[in-house]
């Protein structure tokens, strides 16, 4: 059944929710709000438009980062309540770099969880930028590049000790204190993380259509 816009189920400010999803892996980008002529932007441009309940203006994204939103299909719940806007994304959702606003974990299999690798990042940031006496990563951030690097050389010879010894308990922990250097590494180097996974989705996600990897 085709539905006009105007037919769609706005709230009392003439709102509708609108769910971005990529339309590739499927993951979810962000939630925003679109009304009448956001919308109709949106399938003119071939664009995401939204409208900001903040601002109280339309606002293009991707207009000033270049991080613009391809459509491919928008679709609508059963009440005609609810868009599901399925997009091709040119560079990340989220304003803080991250593919998607939805980063921050809360509950998965009966746990209440973070995101311990942002958590983890920030912590080594403030013991660059404000070194504790004692604190062994400010200590790697006083020793430099040479002790970092010797230990990432160190861990990853660990890690390979213990996949060939067939020991997943050590394996785990040998990883998760490579993953720790590496981050401090990177914060050394200014390389941070949204950098790693930009090369990942690159290199992979937006080729896996194209080639057999």
């Amino acid at each position: 059944m085709e539905v006009n816009i105007k037919q769609l189920s706005y709230n009392e400010n003439g709102l509708i929710p609108a769910i971005v999803q990529h339309a590739e892996t499927g993951k979810v980008l962000t939630l925003a709000y679109m009304n009448e002529e956001s919308l109709l932007k949106t399938i003119q441009t071939n664009e995401t438009w939204f409208f900001s309940r903040k601002r109280q203006k339309l606002w293009n994204k991707g207009e000033t980062s270049g991080n613009k939103q391809l459509i491919k299909k928008i679709t609508f719940d059963c009440d005609a309540d609810a868009l599901l806007v399925q997009v091709t994304p040119i560079g990340p959702a989220c304003h803080t770099g991250e593919d998607t606003c939805f980063h921050n974990g809360l509950y998965e299999n009966g746990v209440v969880s973070s995101d311990v690798i942002s958590t983890l990042t920030a912590k080594i940031k403030e013991r660059k930028n404000n070194p504790v006496e004692g604190a062994y990563t400010s200590y790697l951030f006083r020793e430099g590049i040479d002790k970092i690097l010797k230990k990432v050389g160190e861990e990853t010879s660990e890690v390979i000790i213990g996949a060939k010894n067939d020991d997943k308990e050590e394996v785990k922990w040998e990883i998760a204190d490579l993953t720790y250097h590496t981050l401090v590494l990177m914060e050394l180097l200014d390389v941070s993380v949204e950098d790693i996974k930009m090369v990942l989705q690159e290199r992979h996600i937006q080729k896996e259509g194209n080639q057999n990897e």
